[in-house]
């Protein structure tokens, strides 16, 4: 669906979007990283307002996000507008389907691709991150980039591309800190810090005597 020209509906919403990033006067912070492939976890997700700030960050860093949604919305006259638009669709019809192995694949067959995945879920989260997008990143063999929004500011951007290791835990953690760094007083990245460390606390009980003490300092 790429080589084509963009249908005029797309064309139109990003400009508009585009539009309005421009206006309200956001500034961006961080550089586009140097991976071709990699998760972006956007945060913390409170309004709608992020989609757009997000497309002007993405377009001000010269990054084209690409997000996973169902199958369906492929199909008839939105298929062309979702292709444009970055959407990738995944069928969770099927029996046995996989999500992870489904974002994997994507991955595995694109030559770049920056996949958007919002790890609060919805707008009401508590602060409180599903796993998915690390699951994705392992599975794919890709870093996670981290990218943040703080609408009392107008300012947001993104992270050091954060490779993941393995142990949920501790990467989690690093992902905290760097969101703690940029807005320490948000009180969804507190939660994420704390969540983090609860984590990491029962990983390390779960250890060996001789090797908890390593794990929590």
């Amino acid at each position: 669906m790429t080589d084509r020209r963009p249908t005029l509906l797309s064309r139109i919403t990003k400009a508009v979007v585009l539009w309005l990033f421009r206006l309200k006067g956001w500034s961006v912070a961080g550089e586009a990283p140097a991976a071709r492939k990699f998760v972006i976890t956007g945060a913390p997700h409170t309004t709608n307002w992020d989609f757009i700030f997000f497309i002007g960050t993405v377009n001000h860093l010269g990054l084209k996000p690409s997000f996973m949604g169902k199958v369906s919305l492929f199909k008839g006259p939105l298929k062309r507008f979702m292709y444009d638009m970055g959407g990738l669709p995944v069928d969770r019809s099927k029996r046995n389907n996989n999500y992870v192995e489904e974002a994997a694949d994507h991955f595995e067959r694109a030559e770049d691709l920056a996949l958007v995945v919002a790890p609060e879920g919805t707008r009401g989260s508590d602060g409180t991150w599903r796993s998915g997008f690390y699951h994705i990143a392992m599975r794919a063999g890709v870093p996670i980039v981290p990218a943040w929004v703080n609408h009392a500011t107008k300012k947001g951007g993104v992270g050091p591309a954060i490779m993941p290791t393995g142990d949920y835990a501790a990467d989690l953690a690093k992902i905290a800190a760097f969101y703690r760094s940029v807005m320490p007083d948000c009180l969804r990245f507190q939660r994420l810090a704390a969540s983090a460390a609860a984590l990491k606390e029962a990983a390390a009980e779960s250890l060996p005597v001789s090797l908890k003490e390593r794990v929590r300092g």
